[in-house]
């Protein structure tokens, strides 16, 4: 234990972070300090340790020759520490920590919080919005929503829903479409964080082969969807993505056509761990707020008049 005399533990949680991360960005991120405190404790802890840990290169931070069996025993600690502290910890059966992708929260889970609120109104929702998949060994989360194939190491998933994309642009967009090819001429809009490509859809519309010309890329998915509320061109969408717009007819769906891309929605939490009532009852809800969510979608498709959803 004498050891641990020579090294400061904010040093070594750097290092720690920064290799598992591969960044100082995401670390000082995790960390909740800047990249330039984040940098001055890697190289205090170095200092310390009398040695090297990662070499600077054009590409960040990259671990020398020799220091794997080191970052892998940090690593290991960290996680057990983490582990001991929330056995500490008394539970909060009040609050429900949610981590969920950006996209998800604002155009599905905040319109519908409130009914959430109104069957548990002792029950607070914590909302973590993140794009960083969590580690719930070390981060302080009850559930997980992720979109994926449903295979991560480490936790136990739960499909909600299988995922299906199709194309939607604004309502002016689609006077002159006739077939599915008469997309190709419009301006793409890509999601630059989206799992699937186009390849997917032009396999489903006949259309395998086919190139597209991407008029602007975004980082965010709602970004895109915005822009395509806005009449700039069109995006590959999903339903609990673009229901709302289609609903609302700020978006049209041109033709029937939709396209599954092997992933899905899933509800997920740590591995071997037993769910508290509080997850049960929040999955219990997610659930009933996906089927209504799926009987609008199936309404509106057979709602949608033949200019707009052509068959």
């Amino acid at each position: 234990m004498q050891n641990l005399n020579r090294v400061h533990l904010n040093g070594l949680r750097a290092l720690d972070s920064v290799a598992r991360l591969g960044s100082l960005q995401a670390a000082a991120q995790e960390l909740g300090v800047t990249i330039g405190a984040v940098s001055q404790q890697v190289i205090k802890a170095e200092a310390q340790l009398g040695r090297p840990v990662f070499a600077r290169t054009s590409k960040g931070l990259v671990p020398v020759e020799g220091t794997a069996a080191l970052l892998a025993r940090l690593g290991q600690g960290f996680q057990t520490l983490s582990e001991a502290v929330a056995m500490a910890r008394p539970p909060d059966d009040t609050v429900l920590t949610v981590s969920v992708a950006p996209v998800f929260a604002s155009r599905f889970l905040l319109p519908r919080i409130d009914r959430f609120t109104a069957r548990h109104p002792d029950l607070r929702l914590r909302l973590d919005a993140t794009s960083r998949l969590v580690d719930f060994a070390r981060d302080d989360v009850d559930i997980g929503i992720r979109i994926g194939r449903g295979v991560w190491p480490g936790v136990e998933a739960d499909l909600l829903l299988p995922q299906t994309v199709f194309p939607v642009c604004a309502p002016a967009l689609v006077r002159d479409l006739r077939e599915p090819a008469d997309l190709l001429s419009l301006p793409i809009l890509l999601d630059g964080q989206a799992l699937f490509s186009w390849d997917v859809w032009l396999a489903e519309a006949g259309l395998a082969g086919h190139d597209i010309r991407p008029r602007h890329v975004f980082s965010e998915a709602s970004l895109a969807l915005e822009a395509a509320i806005a009449g700039q061109g069109v995006m590959l969408a999903w339903r609990l993505l673009a229901l709302s717009a289609l609903s609302q007819h700020c978006l049209v769906m041109p033709f029937a056509i939709e396209a599954s891309t092997g992933m899905g929605h899933y509800c997920v939490t740590r591995a071997g761990a037993r769910r508290p009532a509080k997850v049960l009852m929040f999955v219990d809800w997610l659930r009933q707020e996906m089927d209504a969510a799926m009987a609008e979608w199936a309404a509106l498709r057979t709602s949608l008049d033949e200019p707009v959803l052509r068959r």
